[in-house]
């Protein structure tokens, strides 16, 4: 009788054992699930990346709309200007929760060179002065490395030197592009050749979102 009990107690023991040890494995199991779950699913992500194409998206917009007014309506050129420099000023400001305020200041510096770095190269383009455009585009495809590289150092993991080099290079390339057809009032050529700008520019917001937050996910 006392060996049958003590076997049902050795039994009972065995069971909480393997209970215990089965409730700490699903726990373990859930734990690593959970830290498997990517920031990139979150709804704070979501909202990230939705602000960031909408920047550049304006970026976009209002180059394309001052570019226009420099060669075909000088009275719309300053407002469109303004606007165009007060976006640099927000996607600095977009980075700063992530990289600090002397970052974020940084990099609204450089964009607006960017933008003030397009002037000469429009009016050497409506002079038609060859060596002043040659050195006005080279001067502004080095902004572009500039800012390309402060990217990079600031998240060298996710925003890889080249990458970065090669998307702000085309970038240069490609509004030149339709900053030529708006000079020569190709409006039909300047559409599509600003469509092929904007959908590399929303590929450079999304590579900025998910850069953020695979490098902070704890944010996110």
């Amino acid at each position: 009788m006392l060996s049958i009990l003590n076997l049902s107690k050795n039994a009972k023991g065995q069971f909480s054992f393997l209970f215990i040890l089965a409730t700490l494995m699903l726990t373990f199991t859930s734990c690593e699930k959970d830290n498997d779950i990517s920031p990139l699913t979150s709804q704070k992500y979501t909202t990230l990346d939705k602000g960031m194409h909408q920047l550049w998206a304006d970026h976009m917009q209002w180059t394309y709309a001052t570019v226009d007014a420099y060669f075909n309506n000088e009275g719309g050129l300053q407002a469109q200007l303004n606007r165009l420099l007060k976006n640099q000023e927000n996607i600095g400001a977009a980075i700063v929760p992530y990289y600090g305020q002397a970052a974020g200041d940084q990099l609204t510096v450089l964009l607006k060179g960017h933008i003030n770095g397009a002037v000469p190269v429009l009016q050497a383009a409506r002079d038609n002065n060859e060596a002043a455009l040659t050195q006005a585009i080279k001067d502004w495809r080095q902004n572009a490395q500039d800012i390309a590289d402060f990217l990079s150092a600031a998240n060298p993991q996710y925003w890889e030197k080249d990458h970065m080099r090669t998307q702000m290079d085309n970038h240069i390339s490609e509004t030149i592009a339709y900053s030529v057809d708006l000079l020569q009032k190709n409006y039909d050529k300047a559409v599509i050749d600003y469509d092929v700008a904007y959908n590399d520019m929303m590929h450079f917001a999304s590579v900025l979102s998910e850069g953020i937050a695979n490098q902070y996910p704890a944010k996110f």
